[in-house]
């Protein structure tokens, strides 16, 4: 069973900005880097589509963070904190020999 390969961010944006140059066809570049013309089509849009975020003046991208779920494993650690103190205590008349 194969595994689908993984690329990485640069390396998407290079094969795109390529494409955009147009000076190759897209089989063509799909050959030269070895990949599916349609992966190119396909990142060659995500590039035009989030394109204007480079030229956004003072916003920044607000970490999308789950208040909820941070306060859950706040208290899992809590938890987990106490069950380690607990544990310790009790497996030191076992381990201080």
């Amino acid at each position: 069973m194969s595994k689908r390969k993984q690329h990485h961010p640069e390396y998407k944006a290079k094969v795109s900005l390529e494409a955009l140059k147009g000076e190759e066809t897209v089989s063509e570049l799909a050959s030269r880097f070895g990949i599916h013309p349609t992966m190119i089509h396909q990142w060659k849009k995500a590039l035009l589509e989030g394109a204007s975020g480079v030229f956004e003046r003072g916003v920044r991208k607000s970490s999308e963070v789950d208040e909820e779920q941070v306060k859950e494993l706040h208290a899992k650690i809590g938890e987990l904190a106490v069950a380690n103190d607990f544990l310790e205590r009790k497996l030191k008349p076992w381990t201080s020999r």
